[in-house]
Parts: structure tokens; C-alpha cells; sequence
């Protein structure tokens, strides 16, 4: 019998490399506002967090708060980009499928980005079949990630106790979310992510700390 009743997995950086992509078109927009960052700043500063929700933050930079019509054409931006090469985490798909099975379908995916955003990267990376009905967005919900909310919802859906949920992260953002919803958490932190990330990944509550994704069937299977 697993030992969790239901999984749970972000997007973005677990599912589907998009952080660059959509970073990318942040970085050149903010550029074109006078904030000049490179990718990795640009990165640093706003992976795991959903743009609508740093517009404080903004507009502190470049002095000019961005309302709907900005947000509009960067998702516009965003996704041409995402159409044209975003890619799945590299073991991601055969992963998920024996995550899927092992757990008779009981997987969700639970994200702080925009509902369209999700639905057409899980739909051009191949995973769409896994995760059909059981998609949640942060922007759906009273509050996003770093807030428990979106991963309750997916629980809840799903009709399991968060306390019986392993949750897939990459972030802090989102594992601070994860741990506050009350489910155990693993954290994945590819090579490229950096010396710091494993560490960073712990203290804010992970259990687990993976760097690649044919790891997981095992560490869920195991725990």
C-alpha cells in the first residue's frame, strides 16, 4: 500500500523547464521599463513567484506600477515563447507515468501560475493525459503560493488528508507552501540550480532533497 494517498506537483521548474523562457520575456520587459537585470537576477528574484503578485515590487524599480494591459501582453509574450521551446523536465514524463500508476491516478497538479499558462505546457510536453481534471492554478485561489491554499484545493479535490499528500517542489516559495498545507515535501534540485538551492530547500521544510527525476517513483515508493 504507498504510503501517500495522493501527490501533488507544481509546474514550472518540476514539470516543465519554463523558468528560462518565461524569465526571458520578463527580463527584456523590464528592460524596456528601465530595470535592467540579467536572467539569472531576473531569476532570482521572481522564480516561484506569480508577476501579478510583485507589482509593489515593480514598481519600487521602475517607478511605473503595471496594471492589466502589461500583465496581458507579457503573458501574450510568454506564451509565444512557451509554443515554440519549452521543453519537459528532462525523465519527467516516464516519472510521472509510474507516479500515476503506482497511485491509481490519485496525482494533481498544483501551480502557482495562470490556469492557461499550465494547461497548454502540461498539454505540449506530453503530460497533459496524467493531470487532465485535477489542475489547480494559484490565481484561482484566495491566495498563492507561498500560501498553503492551492495545495489544500488539490487534496481536497482529490479526497485525501494533506497530511497523507507528498508535494513536488523546486522552490522555497513553494515548498513553504507544500509544508504549510500540512503535506511532506521533496525537493528537486537539478546540478543547474545551484550550490544553494538543496540547502535553501531544507530549511524551509523539505524533506528530501532530489536531483533527478527518475529518482522519484523510488523516494515516494520508499518514504
Amino acid at each position: 500500500m504507498p504510503r501517500f494517498d495522493a501527490v501533488l506537483f507544481d509546474c514550472d521548474g518540476v514539470l516543465v523547464d519554463s523558468e528560462p523562457i518565461t524569465n526571458g520575456v520578463l527580463r527584456d520587459m523590464l528592460e524596456e521599463m528601465g530595470w535592467r537585470l540579467t536572467l539569472a537576477e531576473c531569476m532570482a528574484i521572481f522564480v516561484g513567484k506569480a508577476v501579478k503578485d510583485e507589482t509593489e515590487r515593480i514598481a519600487r524599480a521602475t517607478g511605473t506600477r503595471i496594471g492589466e494591459p502589461w500583465l496581458v501582453a507579457f503573458r501574450e509574450r510568454r506564451n509565444e515563447r512557451l509554443e515554440r521551446e519549452l521543453q519537459a523536465v528532462r525523465g519527467v514524463v516516464d516519472a510521472v507515468a509510474r507516479v500515476h500508476a503506482h497511485h491509481a491516478g490519485r496525482i494533481a497538479c498544483a501551480s502557482g501560475a495562470d490556469r492557461f499558462k499550465v494547461e497548454l505546457q502540461l498539454a505540449k510536453c506530453g503530460l497533459m493525459p496524467y493531470f487532465e481534471g485535477n489542475i489547480f492554478s494559484g490565481h484561482e485561489m484566495p491566495r498563492s503560493k507561498p500560501y498553503p491554499d492551492v495545495y489544500l484545493a488539490a487534496a481536497a479535490h482529490l479526497g485525501a488528508d494533506p497530511a497523507r499528500c507528498a508535494v513536488v517542489e523546486d522552490t522555497v516559495t513553494g515548498a513553504t507552501a507544500g509544508v504549510a498545507a500540512g503535506c511532506t515535501v521533496f525537493g528537486y534540485s537539478p546540478a543547474e540550480a545551484g550550490h544553494d538551492a538543496p540547502a535553501a530547500l531544507r530549511a524551509a521544510g523539505v524533506v528530501q532533497v532530489f536531483t533527478h527525476m527518475d529518482e522519484l517513483p523510488a523516494l515516494l515508493a520508499q518514504a
